[in-house]
């Protein structure tokens, strides 16, 4: 996507959030949709809109009135747009028909089938998981999810997905086993002994059987022989008590029973009334999940598996939209709080939205702990905007404040593009000093070497 591309979306992405701050729904779609036909990949774009939607109609499940006759045109161009398999015209007829109702159970289907066509795994899952929600029995669009569920590694959910079908049909045995085979790759994804070389290398049956939880986790024979036991009876003795949840939560998390933790935590948000602290540690848990489905998939895209490159990138994506999205309501909740500014201008850097990280890293550059990080970050920002006498102001600030033995890494950058900014502005003396400084703390350092050999030859 071309830059001009990409700005047009930041902006109708800033119009779409003023616009659903002021509840004005069809303005806030409008903008929304523009964003996702610019980054059909894009999850958090996805997710806005049919939030917006849904919201536009009261929730009421069945979208606008009369919804059935309104969508008989859009059937139509979703036909034709099927029979010659053009994904990008089911895509936007899918969106198409879901601006008249969110709900719809085959529309999100069909989005998703197109999505994973298309190679947008992530957001073909979100689609999925909005039909399955409309119609849970479904086992067409059930079959879909699990596969993408296990494409993507997060068998816990496969095997879920798949033991909800043998629910739908117990004759299904295909399913059955299937499902067998997910809860298979969960504990050799968990118990690294895929290859194990001897039997020694493999998990006991016992031990295989814990993990796929064929026997009773936590189970102790009395109290103080299991701190997981323990805190699963405090539960029994006062369900509602939110404090018995939190508490297994943080227990789980740090075994690093990811899945577990979140369901605690959402219980504990449920029985709070929705307290914000809680939701935030569900959002720190999802986060973490991602990041572990993330490294697994890395791990298996090292070993030459292209399915897993292309899931490794996709939940790459996945995961920098997810903290953005996260970030953004918590520099909103805590406006004091620099460190969370400054996470989320790391995030618009790495998005190449350049012009919202800048006011981020200016107040992030007011907190003692983190002035210099932000000063320098805010030198790259300014040098991607071609703003480059602001570019070597902020550098100017960074270097004083740096040490090479302390922030080599961030020394050796800020010195370089110093050296490169005066050169470009035909200050030879400044710029053989920085070059020289960075030169003595990494002698192959990109090409300094070169550049200040240039110059001192004239």
């Amino acid at each position: 996507m071309s830059d001009d591309m990409r700005r047009f979306s930041a902006d109708c992405w800033r119009r779409g959030n003023e616009a659903m701050q002021k509840e004005n729904w069809d303005y806030a779609i409008q903008m929304f949709h523009q964003c996702v036909r610019f980054e059909p990949g894009n999850l958090l774009f996805r997710q806005t809109l049919r939030g917006c939607e849904e919201k536009k109609y009261g929730g009421n499940k069945t979208g606008a009135k009369m919804a059935g006759m309104k969508l008989m045109s859009v059937r139509g161009k979703l036909k034709k747009a099927q029979l010659k398999k053009d994904w990008e015209g089911v895509d936007k007829a899918c969106e198409e028909g879901l601006q008249i109702n969110p709900w719809d159970a085959q529309l999100n289907a069909d989005l998703g089938t197109a999505l994973k066509e298309l190679g947008h795994d992530v957001c073909a899952t979100f689609a999925y998981e909005k039909a399955v929600a409309v119609d849970v029995k479904n086992k067409e669009y059930l079959r879909a999810l699990a596969e993408l569920y296990e494409e993507r590694g997060e068998y816990k959910r496969a095997v879920g997905i798949w033991e909800q079908i043998t629910k739908v049909d117990p004759m299904d045995g295909d399913a059955r086993m299937r499902g067998q085979q997910a809860a298979t790759k969960q504990v050799i994804d968990r118990g690294g002994y895929e290859g194990a070389e001897s039997t020694k290398g493999v998990m006991a049956d016992h031990e295989v059987a814990k993990r796929l939880n064929i026997q009773k986790e936590g189970q102790a024979d009395g109290p103080g022989q299991s701190e997981e036991a323990d805190l699963q009876r405090a539960i029994r003795k006062e369900p509602d008590n939110k404090d018995h949840y939190i508490k297994l939560a943080d227990f789980y998390r740090r075994a690093g029973k990811l899945e577990e933790a979140r369901g605690m935590y959402q219980k504990a948000v449920e029985l709070s009334g929705g307290d914000v602290n809680i939701r935030e540690q569900v959002e720190d848990v999802e986060l973490d999940m991602l990041r572990k489905n993330l490294e697994i998939a890395r791990q298996k895209a090292g070993e030459g598996d292209e399915t897993a490159k292309a899931n490794a990138d996709a939940l790459d994506k996945e995961l920098l939209l997810r903290e953005i999205e996260v970030l953004r309501t918590r520099v909103e909740r805590y406006p004091n709080d620099m460190r969370v500014k400054y996470q989320l201008g790391e995030c618009f850097m790495r998005t190449k939205q350049f012009d919202q990280a800048i006011p981020l890293f200016q107040q992030a550059s007011q907190d003692n702990r983190i002035e210099t990080k932000a000063l320098a970050n805010l030198g790259k920002c300014f040098m991607q905007e071609k703003k480059y006498p602001l570019a070597k102001r902020q550098f100017e600030k960074a270097a004083p404040k740096l040490n090479a033995n302390d922030h080599p890494d961030l020394f050796r950058e800020v010195y370089y593009w110093l050296g490169r900014l005066c050169e470009a502005a035909g200050d030879k003396e400044s710029a053989e000093n920085y070059y020289s400084e960075v030169l003595a703390v990494d002698y192959n350092y990109k090409d300094t070497l070169k550049r200040l050999e240039d110059l001192q030859s004239g």
